[in-house]
């Protein structure tokens, strides 16, 4: 969510520009000036995250642009004749304008990302924000990436680290930065005596149009990556891009991954290593007080870092506290800042976001550096093989969160809270049989909680209690899909449903003797079906093309042309009042035989878009001819 000066400077922006808009197109009359205000406003945030351009944001703005071009067209064409040139254009033009450019800047970026590849643009984003909330609920999962290689169990994508919050949320951190070239990918600094691991892994990015690389922890080399662009951070090993996306990249990585023993974590201090880390200790202003009072409960028994930091994972992971997706949002936390975190520990039911913050923070209480990773997990085998390995394959229902603090001479350990995902973070003592299967430095999903192949929802909504997924369709992931369907629906019908509206009060005036009334509901029917209703033409000729060229019922046209040329031209004491009954039934009967003439396309389009809504009889659209129309 924007915070409230963004929000305000965009709907200010927005409110300027229309007002700019509106006399660029209706004073200066300079329609292609105002294109260049239509493309600024795409390009601007298109060119600054090459990542979030959507077409159909594109479709609607190149829409809104070609139709005020062609209304100043018109009226420049029919300005003679037409005796207010502004007043259908004017009209069009404001709604068209205001309706593009808060499309475009606003609903645009609200819209679900495209989930096929191809096409002009196509991809899944991310926020790195630590703002997950949305990406995890949306409704349907995308396949992003593929991996396969030689460790035991399949690593943990990290795409960017949090280490400061500010405000409401965390940022992902920019250090130096160097391109892939110059990077001399040195492994971390680890104490002599801790043994090391050198892995191979293999990632495939399929449909995640991102400005970072997913990789495995800590990258010490990536090979096969297509692009000058790339950049990596030495201090978090995350790669990002200055141009491109990630998306159809393959690439190798290579981690060094430190693998210190029970003991030896045990023996470690989880220290900040100086000024360098300082801002992994840091605590926001204002902390709730339970975030620390908690932390140090929780801890009480425990001696030494490692199994203070275990402590508090098996404590989320355990049964005071549930996975949900939807909690934080009813019950109005739905953030990663400190003060949702404080709400969190008391609801006891969140996602990863506010397993990992909570983490993250409860850690820096206890003076122990650390941070929050955005990345995804490894996913589901496919069932296919790719160099003699298993290919595992994660989508967007794997995007995660989950904290990590730094021990002097290990490095940075992660960590997983997060209660039904991953395996909780374990070193094996020294006295194990070497030859056992080594555990993972990154938490690596367990066989319960890694989502099959087929498996419908999505690997974030588990039973709590045994990590298994729940059986069926949750109902409730459906609604976002129903409310999209139930919206355009209602907004396709709105137009016919105002119609009616307008047409039931005017026929009450036309009950009640009014024969303006009644002429001015043929004359939107005309409008509807397309045909010119222009200013200059009288009634009786009006009446006479109607008949001759477009069908409509002589004998009532004929009754409804003398009553409004009576209510127009005769003396008050000789106009009379027609009967309002007979008013309304010829007015009907003309509708009718208008609509009878067209075609059934035609027809159509005048129900579910009636002109007459936004064309006034007379106007320069009004004067339009029917191919136009």
């Amino acid at each position: 969510e924007a915070p409230p000066a963004v929000t305000f400077l965009v709907v200010g922006s927005v409110g300027l520009l229309v007002i700019a808009l509106d006399h660029v197109v209706l004073t200066a009359r300079m329609p292609l000036l105002a294109t260049v205000a239509f493309m600024a406003v795409w390009l601007i945030p298109s060119l600054a995250i090459r990542s979030e351009v959507d077409v159909w944001a594109f479709v609607l703005l190149a829409a809104a642009m070609l139709w005020v071009i062609r209304s100043d067209t018109r009226s420049r064409v029919r300005s003679a004749s037409a005796p207010s040139p502004v007043s259908g254009v004017g009209v069009v033009s404001a709604v068209i304008a205001t309706v593009a450019i808060v499309v475009a800047v606003v609903a645009a970026p609200t819209l679900p990302q495209s989930a096929a590849t191809g096409g002009v643009v196509s991809g899944t984003t991310i926020d790195a924000s630590l703002n997950l909330g949305d990406d995890l609920r949306r409704p349907s999962e995308v396949p992003v990436v593929r991996t396969w290689g030689d460790t035991p169990t399949p690593p943990y994508l990290r795409v960017a680290t949090l280490t400061r919050l500010d405000g409401d949320s965390w940022r992902p951190d920019r250090g130096r930065s160097v391109t892939l070239d110059e990077w001399d990918g040195a492994a971390p600094e680890t104490a002599e005596d801790i043994r090391v691991v050198e892995y191979r892994t293999q990632v495939e990015v399929l449909d995640l149009a991102s400005a970072t690389l997913p990789v495995p922890y800590p990258a010490t080399a990536i090979e096969g990556v297509d692009g000058a662009e790339w950049v990596v951070t030495p201090d978090n090993r995350t790669v990002r891009s200055t141009g491109v996306a990630a998306q159809g990249q393959q690439y190798e990585v290579a981690t060094t991954v430190p693998r210190p023993s029970l003991e030896q974590a045990r023996e470690s201090q989880a220290t900040s290593g100086g000024a360098r880390f300082a801002s992994a200790l840091e605590l926001p202003l204002g902390m709730p007080e339970n975030i620390a009072r908690l932390a140090e409960e929780v801890t009480v028994d425990a001696d030494n870092d490692y199994d203070r930091l275990l402590a508090l994972q098996s404590w989320f992971r355990g049964t005071s506290f549930d996975y949900s997706l939807d909690a934080p949002v009813e019950e109005g936390f739905d953030g990663s800042g400190a003060d949702a975190i404080g709400d969190f520990l008391e609801v006891r039911s969140g996602y990863c976001v506010h397993f990992a913050s909570a983490f993250a923070l409860m850690a820096r209480t206890l003076d122990m550096p650390s941070r929050v990773v955005v990345g995804f997990l490894p996913g589901a085998p496919t069932g296919e093989t790719a160099d003699d390995e298993r290919v595992y394959e994660a989508t967007t229902a794997q995007l995660h969160a989950w904290p990590e603090v730094r021990f002097e001479g290990i490095g940075w350990v992660a960590f997983e809270p997060t209660k039904s995902l991953g395996s909780a973070q374990r070193f094996i003592a020294e006295d194990i049989d070497p030859s056992a299967p080594e555990p993972s430095a990154s938490p690596a999903p367990s066989a319960s909680a890694s989502p099959s192949a087929t498996a419908g929802p999505r690997a974030d909504e588990r039973d709590p209690e045994s990590g298994s997924v729940a059986g069926g369709i949750d109902p409730s992931k459906l609604l976002p899909t129903l409310g999209l369907i139930l919206g355009i629906a209602a907004l396709i019908a709105a137009p016919a449903l105002a119609r009616r509206l307008r047409a039931a009060s005017r026929v009450a005036r036309v009950q009640g003797g009014s024969a303006g009334t009644a002429w001015r509901m043929v004359q939107d029917s005309a409008l509807d079906l397309g045909i010119e209703v222009p200013a200059a033409e009288s009634p009786r000729a009006f009446a006479a093309r109607l008949t001759t060229e477009h069908g409509a019922d002589p004998t009532a046209l004929g009754r409804l042309t003398a009553a409004v040329e009576r209510a127009s031209y005769a003396a008050p004491d000789e106009r009379g009042r027609p009967a309002g009954e007979s008013l309304v039934a010829d007015a009907a009967s003309v509708h009718r035989s208008l609509r009878d003439a067209v075609s059934p396309g035609r027809r159509l389009a005048a129900t579910v878009l009636p002109r007459s809504l936004i064309v006034r009889p007379g106007s320069t659209f009004a004067a339009a001819t029917a191919a136009n129309a």
